[in-house]
């Protein structure tokens, strides 16, 4: 009866913590730092997509001696 008892606390206590974290996930930023910080994050990961973009790394390689299409 024990174990049974653990095994449900312990499941209780999972879906606390699981609601706990995303009730904080859905929270909006309202101070300026916080607005800020995400702004830049979103330039940041922005810039990174153009940067690391996937037809850059194909199109942008230089042909070889034996490659009969030329750029």
């Amino acid at each position: 009866m024990l174990e049974i008892g653990l095994l449900l606390g312990g499941m209780a206590a999972i879906v606390a913590v699981l609601i706990v974290v995303v009730l904080r996930r859905n929270s909006r930023t309202e101070n300026a730092d916080g607005l800020l910080t995400e702004q830049y994050a979103r330039e940041q990961a922005h810039d990174d997509r153009m940067t690391y973009r996937y037809t850059d790394v194909i199109f942008e390689v230089p042909p070889n001696r034996r490659d009969p299409h030329r750029r």
